[in-house]
C-alpha cells in the first residue's frame, strides 16, 4: 500500500504498532532517538529496552497478566513470542534476558522489508497517520508538542492509591455513608478505634519505601496535593486524622459514635467492583503495601488489583482524548500507544502498540475500527483509558481480573475464578476475530 505511517518511538509499544502495521502490508517509519540521545533511565542502544525488573509477569492463564499475554499472541503480538524466546528461570512469572530480548526485537525490526528506521530525536509531529509511542518519559521538545497537540498539559507525576476489589472487604467491618449524611452514600467506610489506629501509625512509619531513582523529584516537593500517606504520618502522630483520615461527619455504624479515625473507599469505576483508598498515594513496597494496609479494619482479606505508586511518568488525560481503539477523537490520523496513555506495565504498554497498529491498518484499508469485547483484557484496558467517566481522575491502570465484568457467579477460589474469567476472555476474542475475518471475506 502507498500510504506510510509514522511511528514514534521504539519501545514496546511503537515496535508492536510497527510491527503490527507492517505485517498487514503497510509501509512504516519507525523514529527512534537511541543511540543519539537516551533518557535518563535508558541505557542499551536496542529496542524495546526494559528498564526496570526484567519481568514480564504471570505466564498462567488464569492471571491477569497471563491472560494478557495470551490475548496478546492471539493478536499477533511481536514481543511475547521474543520474550519466551529469551526466557530465564523465574517460576511462575515470563522473565527475560533483557539484552537479548531487545536484540531479538530489534533484528526483526530493522529486518522487515516494510520498516524503516530513522535515528535521531523526534521533536514534533508531522503530518500523516502516526502513531506516538514515546513513552513515559518522553523527551522536553516532543513533550510540549504533545501539549499542543492534547490541548492540555501532561501529567508528570503518577500519584495514585491503591485499588481493591469491593466483594473483598469485610462487610461487617465496613459500610456506605456520605459526611454528615449529606448526599448520596458514596464512600465506603472503615472506622478505626484509637488502638487500632495507632497500630496502623506504626505499621505505616516504619514500612519499607521504594528508592526513587537519581533522576526522579519526589513528587510532594513539586506539589503538597501529592503527598505519600507515610510521609504524612511522618509528621505527627495525628497528621493523618486531620487529612484523609479525618473522621468528622461520620458515626460508625457498630458503636453509635464517631470514629477515631477513618479510611474512605471511592469508587474506581461504572460497576463499583473497584475501589480506591482515598488520599494513599504512597510510595511504599508492594508487599508492605499489602502487610500495612490490610491492618484496616474490613481490609483484611483484601483482593489489591493495583498497588499505589509514585513515580516520575508522563501520560495524557486519555480518557478526554482517545477512542478505544487508541485514536484521538478530534485527529483521528493521530494514534497514542504505550505508556503515555496511561496503560501501567510492559505487556500493556505493548498490548495497546498492538490495538493502535490494528486500528491504523484497519483505517488504511477503509475497514471499521475492531471493537474488541469488554470481557477480554485488552478490550477492558482499552476501554478503561478511553471513558469519559475516568477523565476527571484518570490515573494509570495495569492489566487486573477486577476491571472485567463480573461473571454474575460468586467462586470463592480464586485460581477457579479467575480460569473462568480468562476462557470467557479467550473464547469472546476469537469469535470477535472470527466474525471480522467472516465479514471481510464475505465483502471480498
Amino acid at each position: 500500500m502507498r500510504e506510510t505511517v509514522n511511528v514514534i518511538g521504539a519501545g514496546l509499544a511503537g515496535c508492536e504498532a510497527a510491527w503490527k502495521i507492517a505485517q498487514e502490508g503497510i509501509n512504516v517509519k519507525l523514529y527512534e532517538m537511541k543511540p543519539e540521545k537516551y533518557s535518563p533511565a535508558h541505557k542499551y542502544s536496542g529496542f524495546a529496552e526494559l528498564v526496570c525488573s526484567n519481568s514480564l509477569k504471570a505466564a498462567r492463564l488464569e492471571s491477569a497478566a497471563g491472560l494478557l499475554k495470551h490475548e496478546m499472541e492471539i493478536l499477533g503480538s511481536l514481543t511475547v513470542p521474543c520474550a519466551k524466546e529469551n526466557s530465564v528461570e523465574a517460576g511462575g512469572a515470563l522473565a527475560v534476558d533483557r539484552e537479548k530480548f531487545s536484540d531479538s526485537i530489534t533484528n526483526k525490526i530493522k529486518n522487515h522489508s516494510l520498516i524503516e528506521v530513522i535515528g535521531g530525536e523526534v521533536t514534533s509531529i508531522s503530518d500523516g497517520i502516526t502513531v506516538i509511542a514515546t513513552g513515559p518519559l518522553t523527551s522536553g521538545a516532543m513533550a510540549d508538542a504533545i501539549t499542543e497537540l492534547c490541548g492540555e498539559s501532561l501529567s508528570f507525576y503518577d500519584a495514585a492509591a491503591p485499588i481493591v476489589t469491593f466483594e473483598s472487604l469485610d462487610n461487617e467491618k465496613v459500610f456506605f455513608a456520605s459526611r454528615y449524611d449529606r448526599g448520596d452514600a458514596d464512600y465506603i467506610n472503615c472506622p478505626m478505634n484509637k488502638e487500632e489506629y495507632l497500630a496502623f501509625y506504626e505499621a505505616l512509619i516504619s514500612a519499607e519505601r521504594v528508592q526513587l531513582k537519581d533522576f526522579e523529584t519526589h513528587p510532594f516537593s513539586v506539589y503538597e496535593g501529592c503527598m505519600p500517606i507515610e510521609e504524612l504520618a511522618s509528621r505527627g502522630v495525628d497528621t493523618m486524622r486531620f487529612g484523609p483520615m479525618k473522621p468528622v461527619g461520620i458515626t460508625d455504624r457498630r458503636t453509635g459514635k464517631r470514629p477515631y479515625a477513618v479510611v474512605q473507599l471511592r469508587r474506581e469505576n461504572r460497576e463499583g467492583t473497584l475501589f480506591n483508598l482515598v488520599g494513599f498515594q504512597t510510595n511504599l513496597k508492594f508487599g508492605e503495601q499489602k502487610r500495612v494496609f490490610s491492618k484496616i479494619p474490613g481490609l483484611e482479606n483484601a483482593e489489591f488489583m493495583r498497588y499505589g505508586v509514585m513515580h516520575r511518568n508522563t501520560f495524557i488525560n486519555s480518557p478526554k482524548l482517545l477512542n478505544s481503539d487508541f485514536s484521538m477523537r478530534e485527529r483521528p490520523d493521530i494514534f497514542f500507544a504505550g505508556q503515555i496513555t496511561g496503560v501501567e506495565g510492559y505487556m500493556e504498554s505493548a498490548a495497546s502498540g498492538i490495538i493502535a497498529g490494528i486500528a491504523v491498518s484497519r483505517k488504511i484499508k477503509g475497514l471499521d475500527p475492531l471493537k474488541l469485547p469488554l470481557d477480554t483484557m485488552t478490550g477492558a484496558l482499552s476501554a478503561y483509558i478511553s471513558d469519559p467517566f475516568n477523565s476527571g481522575k484518570f490515573q494509570p491502570m495495569g492489566a487486573n481480573m477486577g476491571i472485567l465484568p463480573d461473571i454474575g457467579v460468586r467462586i470463592r477460589d480464586k485460581k477457579e475464578k479467575y480460569g473462568v474469567y480468562a476462557n470467557r476472555a479467550i473464547e469472546s476474542l476469537r469469535k470477535c476475530l472470527y466474525n471480522e475475518n467472516a465479514e471481510s471475506d464475505s465483502e471480498t
